[in-house]
């Protein structure tokens, strides 16, 4: 018998799912998150799922973990005081940063450049250089970085970060310059470009590492709590940690190299959509995760994720593969209020979190939130996790009616607005990842998760035209379940720049032997079996004097194969379905990357036979909802009662243990036989 264990910490709720996947039975588990300390609330809601399914924290067999202790790092600036050095010369790098600035026209000129994660003071220069090559021009001046050290831990730095010029071509400078470090400073942190990022482009390595050493103290301290909390449990099983692109790394691994973790919640979320909905048959979805703190969209094609080699954490961009998201602070804890200059209403970005959290959890909250007005309009009934969690109705009335009173409206109008203007918040999010990159949402299914994503996602989809609505049966705790479904994974890239018509095939293929060893060196020490063991190979190109790459993927067959002819063409017919033209002669790569990838078992589910269309066994009362023409007495349906091929009529709420779906008028839900709602049109259902 083997038992997973997913556990995502989300800003309101800790999320965990254990799935046995001998009986193929999953267990549920919703915690309020604790800010002061997540760990806490991470073994809390371990424990309950254990219980749930009557076994010992001990009986699990892996522990698979998303957390965004990085990501709050960089965005609250709380992370390390780190240290940097850089070859002489270039102690301002962070200060040049990019050309490019947001904001529409004339933006640079009211732009304000946000502060580097370090201080000038932190930084120092030391005599070397390598060459683009890969040669030595000048050699390290040992003394000075002794003094430069030397200094930095004089001024207390907790991280120290090693970005030298050309350090991608060859990092032995860095290299030694970290032995050094070992001597002087024994146990501080150490992050050095030619191991978290061997590619060209100076300011962007420099800040993906910089990163790096700036989250790792606070990461490592948070994982050593879990773990220490687990001991105390007597749980023995690994920990594996998410990353940024929806695989998984040890806890040592993820020690290293924080910074691939930026975005791991999000990612297991995406996942965990993408797996749901290619079993219900559905491979270009638009996913939709609603928590309390944040919403996250993204697109699968083809059943796949997209992955991006460059997302911005803050103000900060990081080159660290990733999953694909735009996120915006809007969830169900963001908080409404009256803009003092304007008199008008505002939701979000400000979230109420999990302490105090929205008025209506009764735990010190008097803000209105998005949560708040649901209840007050009715769509949110006055029981969550199973009736283990009343809502207190009176005060989510007394937090709206003040808003209300604010802007001389109604509380129920008030909450109505509320809930549009998040809904239009979330809308501009998904047209960020369709319309705004020439794609039709109305080509797509949404997928609705998180907590409040069923709440909101029918709204969303008639609007958009993006149909069916998907509700996972597990909705409310999906990204712990991608977890339970992610592989193991790592990339290892190497800056090569050369145009087709100057390398050769051979060139080629021995830096890609290089970068195989490594990877197969990192999925052993992963613990993946041979069997298990999968390579894609990725060469990113361009034509001479473009600024962006194209990534053109081979198998081991064609890597075997390659002929650098066709690999030409390759680029030139993705360059021309990219931008509509291709360009003789020109073509160059610049990166070389392996992808290692550790196969894990995929859950199985059996589809279930589909039954009779009435549902009415499954509905468990009425709830009043307050509509424009009045208050309407809802039924509402209890999720776990519900069986393939029933069918739900809207207006209707679905209530289970994590989450809850409104179904609008003029739509209608039918169970399919994986157990999802599939919301459609009343006129396009089928």
């Amino acid at each position: 018998m083997t038992y997973r264990l997913g556990v995502d910490v989300g800003g309101t709720f800790t999320d965990v799912l254990l799935h046995d996947s001998e009986r193929q039975r999953v267990w549920l588990a919703k915690t309020p998150s604790t800010p002061e300390d997540q760990s806490v609330g991470v073994i809390e809601g371990m424990q309950l799922a254990a219980t749930s399914a009557g076994i010992e924290l001990g009986q699990l067999d892996a522990i698979l973990h998303g957390t965004t202790v990085a990501t709050n790092a960089v965005l609250e600036r709380r992370g390390a005081r780190v240290g940097l050095i850089v070859t002489e010369g270039f102690r301002h790098i962070l200060h040049l940063a990019e050309a490019w600035t947001p904001g529409p026209l004339f933006g640079f000129m009211v732009y304000e450049k946000p502060e580097p994660l370090t201080d000038t003071r932190y930084v120092h220069e030391v005599p070397e250089r390598i060459g683009a090559d890969g040669s030595t021009i000048e050699p390290l001046d040992e003394e000075a970085v002794r003094k430069a050290l030397t200094a930095l831990v004089a001024d207390g730095v907790e991280a120290l970060t090693v970005c030298l010029l050309n350090a991608h071509a060859s990092g032995r400078h860095e290299r030694r310059v970290a032995e050094i470090a070992a001597e002087i400073a024994p146990g501080l942190p150490v992050s050095i470009s030619s191991e978290i990022l061997p590619e060209f482009r100076e300011y962007e390595r420099t800040v993906t590492t910089l990163v790096n050493a700036y989250v790792a103290p606070a990461l490592s301290k948070y994982l050593a709590n879990v773990e220490d909390g687990l001991k105390a449990a007597n749980a023995r099983a690994p920990i594996q940690i998410v990353r940024s692109d929806g695989g998984l790394m040890s806890l040592e691994a993820a020690c290293r190299n924080p910074v691939q973790t930026v975005l791991s919640g999000p990612a297991g979320g995406v996942s965990g959509a993408s797996v749901v909905a290619t079993r219900a048959g559905f491979e270009r979805i638009l996913t939709f995760d609603m928590g309390g703190t944040s919403t996250d969209v993204a697109v699968c094609v083809s059943g796949r994720p997209e992955i991006t080699r460059e997302t911005s954490v803050g103000d900060f961009p990081v080159r660290a593969p990733a999953v694909d998201v735009a996120s915006i602070g809007a969830g169900g804890g963001s908080i409404a209020y009256i803009a003092e200059a304007t008199g008008a209403l505002r939701v979000g970005p400000q979230s109420a979190g999990a302490v105090p959290g929205p008025a209506c959890y009764g735990h010190g909250g008097t803000a209105a939130t998005v949560t708040d007005a649901n209840v007050v309009l009715g769509h949110l009934p006055p029981r969550l996790l199973g009736g283990a969690m009343q809502l207190d109705v009176d005060a989510a009335h007394q937090a709206v009616t003040r808003v209300a009173d604010a802007r001389g409206a109604g509380v129920e109008e008030t909450a109505r607005a509320i809930v549009d203007m998040v809904d239009e918040a979330m809308l501009g999010a998904l047209r960020v990842v369709t319309v705004q990159r020439g794609r039709t949402p109305s080509d797509f299914a949404l997928v609705a998760f998180g907590g409040a994503g069923g709440l909101h996602a029918n709204a969303l989809a008639k609007i958009l035209g993006s149909y069916p609505v998907i509700v996972p049966e597990e909705s409310g705790v999906l990204s712990a379940m991608g977890f339970i479904s992610s592989d193991i994974k790592n990339e290892f890239s190497q800056t090569f720049v050369r145009s087709i018509a100057s390398t050769t095939t051979d060139a080629v293929r021995e830096r890609f032997e290089s970068l195989t060893s490594r990877a197969r060196e990192w999925l052993d020490g992963e613990n993946v079996a041979a069997a298990d063991q999968d390579l894609r190979f990725i060469l990113d190109m361009r034509y001479a004097r473009q600024g962006y790459e194209i990534p053109i993927e081979l198998g081991g067959a064609e890597l075997a194969a390659l002929a650098l002819g066709e690999l030409e063409d390759t680029f030139g017919e993705a360059h021309r379905l990219l931008y509509g033209f291709v360009l003789e002669g020109g073509a160059e790569i610049v990166h070389l990357r392996v992808v290692a990838v550790g196969r894990v078992p995929m859950p199985e589910v059996e589809a279930r036979a589909v039954g009779g269309a009435d549902a009415s066994a499954a509905q468990t009362g009425t709830q009043p909802v307050w509509t424009p023409a009045g208050v309407v007495d809802v039924p509402t349906y209890d999720r776990a009662a519900l069986e393939p091929g029933m069918q739900i009529d809207g207006y209707a709420i679905v209530e289970q243990y994590d989450a809850t779906t409104v179904i609008l008028p003029d739509h209608r839900a039918v169970v399919d036989p994986w157990m999802n709602l599939l919301i459609w049109p009343e006129e396009r259902n089928r």
